[in-house]
């Protein structure tokens, strides 16, 4: 047995960078961003963390569901940007809601994150180990992105989306999890503790990392929108069922020129892939709980809907998922 997500939730800072306002820091235009990207604006956190974004989000949830935090057994943080080390994002969150009853623990496969969240809850849901879980993707990339690179900046934001799944004799569930190490140079971010000489250590030199994201952008759009049909087409071989029966691909928000051409080799209309990278740009894992939270607020995914969840990211790893509203 399997769950079904039964409530979201999302939330965005309040400060909104369009694309004019990025090209007096550096030099592009919103015509170069958006042509090439799709990007027209992002939320960038001002006087906030990551942290409290993924509680923002996680109540937000909760509001949608007759769900109490004390129901929840299990609470699965995605991330790559939280300022909390010690202790992980979701014990934070755990006790901002009041989830007492929840065991915590954060993940890390940055853009795949939210993905694999959803896996590995529907595992425990399965196994019989919970019936209630609430996963977030959070992300204040804002921090990592060195905004003197045209490169990177023009391209992320900061956000954060949240689902509560529960046990369900309905749901349905698959999945095809995937990841190529060899390609981890595509995508990087240094953590700065590695430019720290420690005094323990008698002349110890460090090397100068870059702690800001560095991406081969060429790199990363030749992987998605060749790895990423075709682990669709995968999952779709696996549980024998066509495109033509899918409602909607609910892909990883990386690009709106990726999207088109992971739509493209699918042979599916961009009817059934929602976009929202205009909007808030990518927010890495929380790129889909975001779009997920609109679609619902919306009215667009209804009982009975057939939906793919696909993301891709920095390791690198892909995942797709199937799930049924």
């Amino acid at each position: 047995m399997f769950g079904k997500i039964i409530g979201t939730g999302s939330y965005v800072p309040e400060m909104l960078i369009t694309n004019s306002e990025l090209s007096k820091n550096v030099e592009t235009t919103d015509q170069w961003i958006s042509e090439r990207t799709g990007v027209r604006q992002r939320y960038v956190m001002k006087n906030e963390t990551t942290a409290q974004m993924a509680v923002k989000a996680a109540k937000d949830a909760l509001k949608s569901v007759d769900v109490s935090p004390k129901d929840i057994d299990v609470i699965v943080v995605s991330t790559v940007s939280s300022e909390l080390i010690l202790p992980n994002t979701a014990c934070f969150v755990q006790e901002q809601i009041g989830a007492v009853n929840a065991f915590c623990f954060d993940i890390n496969t940055a853009c795949t994150g939210f993905m694999m969240a959803y896996n590995t809850v529907q595992s425990y849901i399965d196994t019989g180990l919970v019936e209630t879980a609430l996963i977030i993707g959070a992300e204040g990339l804002s921090r990592i992105v060195n905004w003197d690179d045209r490169g990177t900046c023009i391209l992320f934001g900061d956000g954060a989306g949240a689902a509560v799944i529960r046990k369900d004799e309905k749901a349905v569930f698959e999945t095809v999890m995937k990841a190529d190490g060899s390609q981890g140079s595509s995508l990087t971010c240094n953590n700065e503790f590695a430019n720290r000489p420690r005094k323990i250590v008698k002349n110890e030199k460090t090397k100068e990392l870059g702690t800001y994201i560095e991406m081969d952008g060429q790199k990363i759009f030749k992987f998605a929108v060749k790895q990423v049909p075709e682990c669709i087409n995968e999952l779709m071989e696996k549980i024998k069922i066509t495109k033509d029966e899918i409602d909607m691909f609910v892909l990883h928000q990386a690009n709106l020129r990726i999207c088109q051409a992971i739509a493209k080799r699918l042979k599916v209309s961009m009817d059934k892939v929602p976009t929202n990278v205009e909007r808030y740009g990518n927010t890495s894992s929380a790129c889909i709980p975001i779009l997920l939270d609109e679609l619902y607020k919306k009215g667009q995914l209804k009982t009975g809907q057939k939906i793919v969840m696909s993301g891709f990211g920095a390791g690198v790893t892909l995942a797709a998922t199937y799930l049924e509203i």
